[in-house]
């Protein structure tokens, strides 16, 4: 990202979540985020408009979808298919939930679940100051949200929760959702290792991530070129990824136990059945589930 600038794609992010909450009618929606519109800008808070409206709507998405195949589909199944397994870990008992790179997710304010857990964000600052200002005129800000300003491309996960008071006895959800492919591998693997250090066993790491065919070329998926051109223009790169078919020795040479792996193509045919599975674009981005079973302690 752009030094001193809130992050582009978060606002991507939050536009697409907002065009979902304003789907009508409501039984349709996968989740609902009132909160995502705040991050917008006017121009794109017009845009939400036109999407509540029933013909107006459907033309929004059919747009954005021209624009950028797959990313809004992949990136409102990927917010339920994540909503449902924090939902999961909470009701296993987990009550420690730490969001890295949450640009403007508000999970911590639309999740019922998340009532009695405490919720640490940790962002770039930035965005982070961005957020915090967005959400200032909220009447009754969760006051279990603990926000913790850091750069994990310059900065180890244990150096950013250093003075913080994450209990490292307690399971906890990690959350890195649209960050990976921004790090380069240095980052990205000192940050699992932190994470499998940090926290104790049978705590749960959910990780978006690229197959890393698009960022190397080797693979070719339908009109990935158009995303990978726009987030660069934007001066967020895509720089890291990794072969599904090796996600799960990564992940277990680093202390984890996978659980789920799943592509855009797949979550999206889980959540919307036939519709989704005619759904194209972003088949490349995945979203990895896995538990803590670190030996490297």
């Amino acid at each position: 990202m752009i030094a001193d600038q809130a992050s582009r794609t978060a606002e991507y992010a939050a536009s697409f979540r907002a065009i979902e909450t304003a789907r009508r009618p409501a039984r349709a929606r996968l989740f609902e985020d009132r909160f995502a519109a705040r991050f917008l800008s006017p121009s794109r808070r017009c845009i939400i408009r036109l999407a509540s409206m029933p013909i107006a709507g459907a033309l929004v998405r059919a747009y954005i979808d021209h624009r950028w195949p797959g990313a809004m589909t992949s990136g409102i199944a990927r917010t339920r298919l994540i909503d449902d397994r924090l939902r999961e870990a909470v009701a296993t008992g987990i009550r420690q939930v730490v969001i890295l790179g949450a640009g403007f997710d508000c999970r911590a304010y639309r999740l019922p679940e998340l009532t009695n857990c405490r919720v640490i964000e940790v962002d770039h600052p930035a965005t982070q100051a961005h957020k915090r200002e967005r959400l200032a005129g909220i009447p009754h800000p969760p006051n279990r949200v603990q926000f913790v300003a850091g750069d994990l491309t310059r900065q180890s996960l244990h150096e950013v929760l250093r003075s913080e008071a994450l209990h490292r006895k307690r399971r906890t959800f990690v959350l890195w959702e649209g960050v990976t492919h921004y790090l380069g591998e240095t980052a990205v693997d000192a940050t699992l290792r932190a994470v499998a250090d940090l926290t104790p066993s049978g705590s749960r790491l959910v990780s978006t991530y690229l197959h890393v065919g698009v960022i190397d070329g080797t693979v070719e998926f339908e009109d990935a070129g158009v995303s990978k051109d726009r987030v660069a223009g934007d001066g967020e790169p895509w720089v890291w990824g990794m072969n599904p078919e090796k996600m799960r020795t990564y992940l277990a040479e680093r202390g984890f136990r996978l659980i789920e792996d799943a592509g855009a193509n797949e979550y999206r045919a889980r959540y919307w059945g036939a519709r989704g599975r005619r759904m194209r674009g972003f088949a490349f981005y995945r979203v990895a589930v896995a538990e803590v079973e670190s030996t490297l302690r």
